[in-house]
């Protein structure tokens, strides 16, 4: 019987496994990084071993501390998680032989698998050898792990081999593996999965279907279960397959079977031997909790012949700190406040006032929501995401929101192109036009009570602030009568909540400071000063970090001097364990390369010039 279990991962999964064990009166261990050192899951667990000596981003790769981790502290099982060392068969193997349960599939199970070059050759696919104009687009993969690391997609020949460099990079960077393969990328295909779960009795369940079409960088954003639309013969035939894969290794454990799916056509493309991130989805369909079912199968414990019955229909939307409009750049900085409102599920590994580093995934949580209909689970998550605090940099939240009440995705007529097709209308910022004068007035109503009537008339009062990107200043007054705006009605301002009449429309804006950053409902401001100070000037054609990350590269031969071409890349910056390609903005000459491969740099930090040709 498993009594104490260590989690060799970090954030909202290692947090979810917890909440678990707690439930079955299971000691939980959390193993962190330098960086995690006050991590939620590592406050959260009974006990949390730190892992010495590697940077941050490679510690929960360390395969022999997080063993040494577990014996240390006591613990007599592992689970694994998902992402990082959750699908390394030498992993799964050094916990078995320290003596400890592997809450997973066996390691030969994992090596068949894990690759996904082996698993289409088990399967009976071929990748592609050589690639050729015809065979174009292609999918550049990584044959190890998953998240969208290591992928690219190729549409000309003379890309190839840089992308498939720069995928090894980010493979090895994420996985430890730099083996990479090339398959054909379908444009208009939906990606389908099937849950698996199997003990060591021969009980193979498979748990439905979800649809994970919506996807940025080759990461899922919104998943759901059951896929919609799918033909009773092609729901079955993606069982029996899925089952099939999982009988052909000896399968025991949680894991997902993935296809792409075009009309009715399935093409196997992996299967991940792990939990999933979208696994909530699966457990309010079948009102059953995945976790602890791995962990009755790792104890010896036998499934019932057959699943339970699917009720319903559950949506999942992944809140990142990101900026979809800017290439999805990752965001940095404290959480001031993360709450959803009550009849969703919220999985996260944050808590109010965490900071959010550079160094790891920019997931901040998991929001799902189950109903009756699909259509009735859509509008409860889309009006809890809108109804959500969330206070601190930038997030995709406004993208969701309108991705799941965005008519293809009603629907169910969506693929994985939909952010290629939508992304600019999707991620187009909207905030309220109202937002820069309630947060004014809420500053000005806490000061009215001490007082800011004048008898004498006066200049309007007037406060700057910068919203999506751009200066707005506002003026106001204080009269006899109270608080006056030009245009609205002000019905009643406090430091919290401000009430603003216009064209008849009474509405409401909480008001939420924290220091010069400013929350009015879901508008994100920044209070500037009276007078600005002055801004260090750069030179045109000068490229910028668009986010603090680490220099991995600088394009082959790229000296002072070089003539570039608009769009070339010139550099990679690693944030949050993925490559984001800096290019030249113009067609010109490379006059200045501040970036050398191994340097940290923080967001507006001067990378390099491009002088443009006149």
């Amino acid at each position: 019987m498993i009594t104490s279990v260590l989690v060799a991962n970090r954030g909202e999964i290692a947090c979810r496994v917890f909440r678990t064990c707690r439930e079955l009166g299971i000691r939980t261990v959390a193993v962190y990084s330098d960086a995690d050192a006050n991590a939620l899951h590592a406050r959260v667990a009974d006990t949390a071993v730190r892992l010495p000596g590697a940077a941050p981003s490679d510690t929960y790769l360390r395969g022999d501390l997080i063993v040494k981790a577990a014996r240390a502290a006591g613990a007599d099982a592992v689970h694994p998680g998902y992402g990082f060392l959750s699908e390394n068969p030498g992993f799964a193997r050094a916990v078995l032989d320290a003596g400890l349960t592997w809450i997973g599939p066996a390691p030969e199970a994992i090596e068949a698998m894990a690759s996904k070059t082996r698993a289409k050759e088990l399967m009976g696919i071929e990748p592609l050898r050589e690639v050729t104009e015809a065979d174009l687009p292609v999918l550049v993969k990584a044959a190890a792990g998953g998240g969208g690391r290591g992928m690219r997609v190729v549409r000309r020949l003379a890309d190839l081999d840089a992308e498939l460099g720069a995928a090894r990079a980010e493979a090895h960077s994420a996985f430890g593996d730099g083996e990479v393969f090339v398959e054909p990328y379908l444009e208009d295909g939906r990606h389908v999965e099937v849950q698996i779960l199997a003990d060591t009795h021969g009980t193979v369940w498979a748990l439905g279907t979800r649809d994970c079409s919506l996807q940025r960088r080759h990461q899922k954003v919104i998943e759901e279960a059951p896929a919609p639309g799918l033909t009773r013969e092609l729901t079955d035939s993606l069982h029996e397959m899925a089952v099939r894969a999982a009988r052909a290794v000896g399968y025991v454990g949680a894991g997902t079977v993935e296809f792409l799916v075009a009309g009715d056509t399935a093409h196997f493309l992996e299967m991940n031997t792990r939990l999933q991130v979208e696994h909530p989805v699966t457990e309010a369909v079948y009102g059953v909790d995945l976790v602890a079912l791995q962990i009755r199968v790792a104890e010896g414990h036998a499934l019932e012949s057959e699943p339970p019955r699917a009720r319903g229909h559950a949506v999942e939307a992944r809140l990142y700190a990101e900026d979809p409009a800017r290439g999805w750049a990752p965001q940095t900085g404290t959480l001031h406040r993360l709450a959803v409102p009550e009849g969703v599920r919220l999985d996260t590994g944050f808590t109010d006032g965490d900071e959010i580093g550079v160094h790891y995934d920019p997931m901040l949580a998991k929001v799902v929501a189950h109903a009756a209909t699909r259509g009735e689970a859509i509008r409860r998550l889309a009006g809890a995401l809108a109804g959500a605090a969330v206070h601190g940099p930038p997030t995709n939240r406004d993208l969701l929101v309108r991705s799941l009440r965005h008519k293809e995705f009603t629907a169910a007529r969506m693929d994985t192109g939909f952010y290629d097709r939508h992304l600019t209308e999707l991620a187009e910022l909207a905030p309220d036009p109202h937002a820069p004068l309630a947060a004014a007035l809420a500053d000005a109503g806490t000061r009215s009570r001490f007082g800011g009537f004048r008898n004498v008339p006066s200049q309007p009062q007037t406060k700057r602030y910068e919203m999506a990107g751009e200066e707005i200043e506002v003026r106001y007054r204080h009269t006899r009568a109270g608080l006056e705006a030009d245009g609205v009605r002000v019905v009643h301002a406090d430091a919290r909540l401000v009430v603003l009449e216009a064209d008849g429309v009474r509405r409401n804006f909480e008001v939420t400071r924290y220091g010069d950053e400013i929350h009015v409902n879901t508008t994100r401001l920044t209070a500037l000063p009276r007078f600005p100070a002055p801004t260090a000037q750069h030179a045109p054609g000068s490229l910028l970090a668009p986010m603090p990350g680490t220099v991995v590269r600088v394009a082959d031969g790229l000296t002072e001097g070089t003539s570039v071409e608009s769009g070339q890349p010139l550099l990679w910056l690693e944030a949050m364990k993925m490559e984001h390609k800096i290019t030249a903005p113009a067609t010109g000459t490379l006059t200045a390369l501040h970036a050398m491969p191994g340097q940290q740099v923080t967001v507006g930090a001067l990378l390099a010039v491009v002088q443009p040709t006149p």
